[in-house]
């Protein structure tokens, strides 16, 4: 009796699965099915044209969509409406171009109102300044020859920040602090081409320039009116510069070029007669800086090398980069980075930050002559017979 119980439930799953086929198994006849009768239309017609009678993808089409709809829609939608912009920045191509803000800035916003009510006034200028506390007051001194037209960008090598709210300004003034890092290592992670983008020129200054001789507004009409990409402020002559170009001239408001100790300058046009300023208190145009940014080296903190190889960013070199004359400053050559250093061997501190700082400027120098060398190879010239600028 078991045995035909089984047996009858045996038959009636059978049975079932004859008379009610899954949907696989109806899809697979349909489509055979339509095959059959597209190839049966293309023997009885086949002078038709196909686009007048396409019965087969027609079927395909729609049963395709009936076994697996979602998935056709969802297909269907991302082919229609995928978004790929190569001209966007990389990373940003799945993005509409008018969403991509590729530019950002240093103004500061409110926390409340409308965002475009935010600035009353927005600067044109960024000046910065690698400082420690001991020097506060001659940054104070400093920071107040710089009008509102210029945003305060503080790098705070000794980590000491919220001491300087005692001065007004530091309150409106950016401060970022990492301990025992040069301006050179702020410069390359902070201020990126496309952050200082809103700037027409950049200030990149140590802490310790006397400024007694010196106004920025003024500064900035001299270097527009002689066309300048990259500039510094003359040198006052009687502290003895180590470079006879960046010492400030009489009776001169700019000067592009100067004479040297003999054997020097083999070309006139080239460092250090010309097409040269000093790392302390560098100022480039946005388009320089862009250049400039790119050549700094991520690890070689200390800058050395980086004054000989300024002209690469400027052309004609000697007519774009100068020293202003009329608006002069004093270094007064304080060691205070240089003293952050560690004390090794016996050594003083500011030995092992030197010792450092010629290392760093052979190893640029290094990698500037591999770089250039590669490039004429790969665009098939010789660089041994290349006597163009270096």
């Amino acid at each position: 009796m078991e045995y035909d119980t089984v047996n009858k439930k045996g038959n009636i799953g059978r049975s079932a699965l004859v008379k009610k086929p899954n949907g696989t198994m109806r899809l697979f006849i349909t489509i055979s099915v339509g095959i059959m009768f597209g190839l049966f239309i293309g023997v009885l017609f086949p002078s038709l044209p196909l686009t007048k009678l396409n019965f087969t993808s027609i079927l395909l089409r729609d049963f395709s969509m009936i076994g697996n709809k979602t998935t056709a829609d969802a297909n269907g939608n991302q082919n229609k409406f995928k978004i790929w912009v190569p001209s966007n920045p990389k990373g940003a191509e799945m993005l509409p171009p008018g969403i991509v803000a590729s530019e950002s800035d240093f103004y500061l916003r409110r926390l409340w109102g409308v965002p475009s009510e935010d600035l009353a006034k927005k600067p044109k200028y960024l000046v910065t300044f690698t400082v420690g506390y001991a020097q506060r007051n001659n940054i104070d001194a400093a920071v107040k020859k710089f009008s509102e037209n210029f945003t305060i960008l503080l790098f705070h090598y000794d980590g000491r920040t919220t001491e300087w709210d005692d001065f007004e300004w530091s309150k409106r003034a950016i401060h970022v602090s990492a301990r025992k890092q040069t301006k050179w290592w702020y410069a390359k992670r902070f201020l990126h081409p496309d952050i200082v983008a809103p700037y027409d020129y950049i200030f990149i200054w140590d802490e310790d320039l006397g400024v007694e001789h010196f106004d920025a507004e003024e500064y900035i009409k001299l270097v527009r009116k002689y066309g300048l990409e990259i500039s510094q402020p003359g040198l006052e002559p009687t502290r003895k510069p180590v470079w006879q170009m960046t010492k400030k001239l009489e009776d001169h408001d700019v000067h592009k070029e100067t004479t040297e100790k003999p054997g020097w300058c083999p070309d006139p046009h080239l460092p250090p007669c010309a097409a040269f300023v000093e790392i302390m208190a560098p100022v480039f145009s946005r388009d320089a800086w862009r250049c400039v940014w790119h050549m700094i080296q991520n690890d070689l903190v200390h800058g050395w090398g980086l004054d000989f190889a300024l002209q690469k960013c400027a052309e004609p070199a000697h007519e774009k980069i100068g020293v202003v004359d009329a608006q002069w400053i004093v270094h007064q050559t304080v060691p205070s980075l240089g003293n952050q250093g560690s004390s090794e061997d016996g050594k003083a501190p500011w030995q092992g930050v030197r010792l450092r700082c010629r290392r760093e400027w052979e190893m640029f120098k290094a990698r500037m002559s591999n770089a250039e060398k590669s490039y004429y190879k790969s665009v098939g010239i010789d660089p041994s017979n290349f006597t163009g600028h270096t």
